[in-house]
């Protein structure tokens, strides 16, 4: 990307758009996701902003601001004729574009503060913060402890795939920071750290070796030894609580680390990752008709890229470009005979799978029927469904859709309420 600072890249980026230079807004996203990318998407979405909106007739004050990674996140609000929308592009530190969206004119305000749930105490607790692991991919974190007068339950909580911090920061909201709090709120200790991928992207590139066991396991596990050094906590009673991928990957957690109480598994995905991402984009696509189509040759090609990644003959020297994601085969070798369902089933530890009814990306219908199949006749396995409640537990109607993740919003109160009194119960 040769177009200035990220702002006056973005400029660029629209009047490429006006112009109809879809193929050179293609060019400029970072290598490994353009097979994901094609003009004729990039041209069906703006197409359909416009037809609905009618064409843009102004720019607004753009908002720049610092994301994850390094990255530089641009928020452009667009006026149009009969309405407005938002452009909001995301740069790698290289200059590549790693992300571009059309959303909702509030998309394009600057970042608020986030604020606590209503369900929060924060003069119940404390909080601090702690280093997981050791050595150069050490992570920092942070550990919430009740002002109980004995020692406590504990959770360790796992974030969902992409480089996420902590809080698994999506916009202006924190849901994991939601969940930490209401659940020391009602006297559970929380720990949750930043992922490596977050912590340490330079040295996570690097290794092409890298798998899940590097994404999650050891710092899963090391996040567990630090509680056990805890005072305030009952080494008897800590429990893992994963989200998305962090829930499909913690059964195997609990292998590794035997002292693990028990599973919650927030929105858990059973379906192999590589073949989620394809039916997640088909979704997404069927949401416009007008774009349905264009998106046909990303889905050939990631359909293409799933397949490859079961091929019989994927080796670790597989080019990453034949790859989702641009990911290298180690990784996908690893987690493709990766069966969470199954491992979670020869686990003698009790369970809580929590799901939202409107989620997308894990859904009622396949993946919670999966846990449910190999976790059949366990009285220790709990099962609660949210019918209001996407992907991140935030409240919505209707078809679920990236935007609604804009607006600043909570976890479901409700979510917070069932998974400490389960985990109050186990405790018992």
């Amino acid at each position: 990307m040769t177009l200035g600072s990220p702002a006056d890249r973005v400029i660029g980026i629209i009047g490429m758009a006006q112009g109809g230079d879809f193929e050179k807004i293609r060019a400029l996203f970072a290598p490994q996701l353009q097979p994901m990318v094609s003009a004729e998407t990039l041209r069906a979405a703006w197409d359909s902003a416009i037809n609905r909106l009618g064409a843009v007739t102004s720019i607004g004050t753009l908002v720049t601001e610092s994301g994850p990674q390094g990255m530089t996140v641009v928020k452009a609000p667009l006026v149009c004729e009969e309405g407005a929308m938002a452009l909001v592009a995301s740069i790698t530190p290289s200059g590549d574009l790693a992300g571009l969206q059309l959303a909702p004119p509030e998309a394009a305000t600057p970042t608020a503060p986030w604020e606590p749930p209503e369900y929060a105490s924060p003069q119940h607790f404390d909080e601090k913060e702690i280093t997981v692991g050791a050595g150069p991919l050490a992570v920092p974190g942070t550990l919430t402890i009740p002002d109980t007068p004995r020692p406590c339950a504990a959770v360790v909580l796992l974030s969902g795939s992409g480089a996420n911090d902590r809080d698994e920061t999506i916009g202006r909201n924190k849901p994991l920071k939601d969940l930490a709090w209401g659940l020391a709120s009602r006297g559970i200790a929380v720990l949750r750290f930043d992922k490596v991928t977050f912590a340490h992207p330079a040295q996570v590139k690097a290794n092409e070796s890298f798998t899940v066991v590097d994404e999650y396991l050891h710092h899963a596990v090391a996040a567990v030894a630090v509680l056990r050094a805890v005072g305030a906590v009952e080494h008897e009673r800590i429990f893992l609580a994963g989200h998305s991928l962090g829930g499909t990957i913690a059964p195997r957690v609990a292998v590794a680390e035997p002292a693990i109480a028990g599973l919650v598994l927030l929105a858990a995905g059973t379906e192999p990752l590589h073949w989620a991402a394809v039916r997640q984009v088909r979704y997404l696509a069927s949401l416009d008709p007008h774009t349905a189509a264009a998106a046909e040759s990303v889905i050939d090609t990631m359909t293409a890229q799933a397949r490859r990644v079961d091929a019989p003959d994927l080796s670790a020297s597989t080019p990453p470009n034949e790859l989702p994601f641009g990911v290298p085969a180690p990784y996908w070798l690893d987690l493709r005979t990766y069966r969470p369902a199954e491992v979670a089933a020869s686990l003698n530890k009790p369970m809580l799978i929590v799901q939202g009814e409107r989620d997308y990306q894990v859904t009622e219908d396949g993946d919670l029927a999966t846990w449910q199949q190999a976790l059949t006749d366990r009285p220790d396995v709990a099962v609660r469904t949210y019918p209001d409640d996407n992907h991140f537990f935030f409240f919505g109607s209707g078809p679920s859709t990236p935007s609604e993740s804009e607006p600043a919003q909570h976890v479901d109160p409700a979510v917070i309420a069932d998974v400490a009194d389960w985990i109050h119960n186990q405790a018992r």
